[in-house]
């Protein structure tokens, strides 16, 4: 089974890089660009059949290593 995993900073959160991205973005002449946030992505592949297994592993990945739940909101599906 595979996870594919989203992590973004919350609403509120100050995003620098996502302010350096939208900075790069005007010095390259590409107007019109109101904001950016950055996040990330993540795919894991898990060697479990059992959906509330996976789900629940993937649950626990998130909160206690991949996510910084202080500052963090994360979202994940589950590929069979």
């Amino acid at each position: 089974m595979k996870a594919r995993i989203k992590i973004t900073l919350k609403t509120g959160v100050l995003d620098p890089q996502g302010k350096a991205i939208q900075n790069a973005l005007g010095g390259l002449g590409i107007g019109g660009v109101q904001g950016v946030r950055q996040g990330k992505y993540i795919e894991v592949d898990l060697d479990e059949r059992d959906e509330a297994k996976a789900r629940a592993t993937v649950e626990r990945m998130c909160k206690d290593l991949l996510a910084n739940t202080v500052i963090e909101n994360y979202s994940f599906e589950l590929l069979a």
